[in-house]
């Protein structure tokens, strides 16, 4: 007979591993990120809110020096082919395990856009990266624009989607400064502008990491990665990894047979948990206001257990969760920032008098944390865009 983890064990397990519940939570950017495995940076604000949650003493000032000048943390692809933020020690493991197989991926597409469009071929390609991977090392750092004015190749122009409403033509510097990111030669750095901002700096990555992305086998990555989750996100199910991880069935399955996980009930479901990580977990009450993006609720597949019948409300229909209000390990409600900067939420059930002042207490420190910066996701949801308007 299997041994069963409730629901309501689950939830517990999301709050304290997560650093959500009280006394869990951290002070440090570094502690969260590693609570979390990678911190979704698609939208860089994302990164800054996420910590907040969890590391409410830490202030916007503290996150940049954790990213910019302790640099603890590093911004780059991964899994799912999405940006994220990582503890720089785990940076080696996401580029073995997901990172180099996407830029493969990649460059073999842009090769044919390339192709088709005349302006150049594999050998041409590569001498444009070798000079624009030069560039922010003779610069210490330099934005998309300084390198296209360093080499000018980079000007180089290609159209897309040809007949299509939203064809055109754009630039290749784009293209060459997220393939030479994806091979671990450059790294996205401080942005201009706010916290919120997403037009980074680039330095070479020795900056971060001073002898470069250190090599992994590509199964002993996977592996790392896969207990690395489990740790954090266990119990769940294969098809929760397969979706995290963006690996085949087949990837997932070979790193699950190192790793031996044990199999418990999830009810009726199949879950998987690490050998040794079986005794219950109990957390305190909390509440708490996390962003669009934040790496909790992008954490499973599977989600009902924690976000009950609200999604249809909260995500995108891509799959991108908007902002969320959790009670106790489940999804509650939504909220968003409005131009003037008020918090505004909207609760989707009934949560009880004393919840309700907690959550209007959150909201009102989240309001305080962000001040005059303002905050917009970049995926809007039906209920963020309705909280908004």
């Amino acid at each position: 007979m299997r041994y069963g983890i409730t629901v309501e064990e689950r939830r517990a397990r999301l709050g304290v591993r997560h650093l959500l519940a009280p006394p869990s939570r951290k002070t440090t950017p570094l502690d969260v990120a590693r609570s979390v495995v990678a911190l979704h940076s698609t939208d860089p604000a994302s990164v800054f809110l996420s910590i907040h949650a969890r590391a409410p003493a830490a202030g916007a000032d503290a996150i940049e020096r954790a990213l910019y000048e302790d640099r603890s943390l590093i911004r780059m692809l991964g899994m799912r082919r999405t940006v994220f933020v990582v503890p720089v020690e785990l940076a080696p493991v996401v580029h073995a395990s997901s990172t180099k197989a996407i830029a493969a991926q990649q460059r073999g597409r842009y090769l044919k856009f390339l192709g088709a469009a005349g302006v150049g071929d594999g050998p041409w390609l590569e001498k444009v990266e070798d000079a624009t991977a030069a560039a922010p090392a003779e610069r210490g750092e330099a934005v998309g624009a300084d390198l296209a004015r360093d080499v000018p190749e980079l000007r180089s122009r290609v159209r897309l989607n040809e007949g299509k409403a939203y064809g055109g033509e754009q630039n290749i510097t784009t293209w060459v400064l997220a393939l030479l990111a994806a091979d671990g030669r450059i790294v996205r750095g401080r942005p201009r502008g706010t916290w919120t901002s997403s037009q980074y700096r680039w330095s070479p990555v020795e900056a971060w990491l001073p002898h470069g992305v250190e090599e992994w086998p590509v199964e002993r990555a996977r592996v790392e990665l896969v207990r690395r989750w489990l740790a954090r996100y266990g119990p769940g199910t294969v098809a929760d990894l397969r979706w995290w991880t963006g690996w085949t069935a087949a990837q997932v399955k070979q790193a699950l047979a190192v790793i031996e996980p044990v199999e418990v009930d999830l009810d009726g479901a199949t879950g998987l948990v690490l050998a040794d990580d079986l005794k219950p977990v109990r957390a305190k009450p909390w509440v708490a206001l996390l962003p669009a993006l934040d790496p909790t609720p992008m954490g499973w597949a599977g989600r009902d257990w924690y976000l009950g019948p609200h999604a249809a409300s909260l995500f995108d229909r891509s799959g991108n969760v908007g902002p969320t209000i959790w009670s106790d390990g489940r999804i509650v409600g939504g909220w968003t920032q409005r131009p003037d900067g008020e918090i505004v939420h909207r609760l989707l059930e009934d949560v009880g008098s004393d919840k309700v002042g907690q959550i209007e207490a959150a909201a009102a420190r989240l309001a305080a944390w962000v001040g005059p910066v303002r905050v917009r996701p970049r995926f809007r949801t039906p209920l963020e865009r309705e909280l908004s308007a």
